[in-house]
């Protein structure tokens, strides 16, 4: 869903309605309301943040958050997944983490959902590698493919089953084929 408005709202504005299920996001000055997630989508983000985190956050090197608003650049998103290094994550004065994240994250990881514009979450991710994120990831999971994107980079396409999947360096421990992320759609 677009916003239509004779005025576009600012980002501050933005920030300061109510949030929406799914999620809106502020791009370009415009207000576009993420597709409700279905099964495959939910399935592989639940199963692939917690894959993330049972590595990297038990040894204090990142963090995966589901649906997170990430707020920099002008831009206000929401990726299916943002990892962050632990020293990136916004901390409270108690060490908790923070409520609001505005930074882009290390790594982004979106996943296409049915009806979901390829292009649009691709930008996404592109706007993302502008502004200090590490790693791109987009699923497919119709076509059981990823497509990892990095800055200044060419684009790889894993589809083979047995492929191990680029992850972003700090993440070095962290190790999955193309098989065992789209095996979570048949468990």
């Amino acid at each position: 869903m677009v916003q239509t408005s004779t005025k576009p709202l600012t980002l501050e504005e933005f920030l300061k309605l109510p949030e929406t299920e799914p999620a809106s996001e502020y791009i370009d000055g415009q207000i576009i309301q993420k597709p409700m997630p279905q099964g495959e989508h939910s399935a592989i983000q639940t199963e692939l943040a917690a894959a993330i985190n049972a590595v990297l956050k038990s040894q204090r090197i990142a963090r995966a958050f589901c649906e997170l608003r990430c707020t920099f650049g002008g831009r206000s998103t929401v990726p299916d997944i943002s990892v962050f290094t632990w020293e990136r994550i916004p901390r409270k004065e108690n060490g908790g983490v923070a409520n609001v994240f505005l930074l882009a994250p290390d790594w982004t990881i979106e996943i296409l959902s049915p009806d979901q514009s390829q292009t649009k979450v691709t930008k996404n991710i592109l706007y993302c590698l502008k502004h200090e994120t590490q790693m791109g990831w987009l699923i497919d999971p119709e076509e059981q493919s990823v497509f990892v994107y990095l800055a200044d980079q060419p684009t790889d396409v894993f589809d083979e089953p047995e492929a191990r999947l680029l992850v972003p360096n700090f993440a070095k421990d962290f190790n999955l084929t193309v098989k065992e992320l789209f095996s979570w759609l048949l468990d």
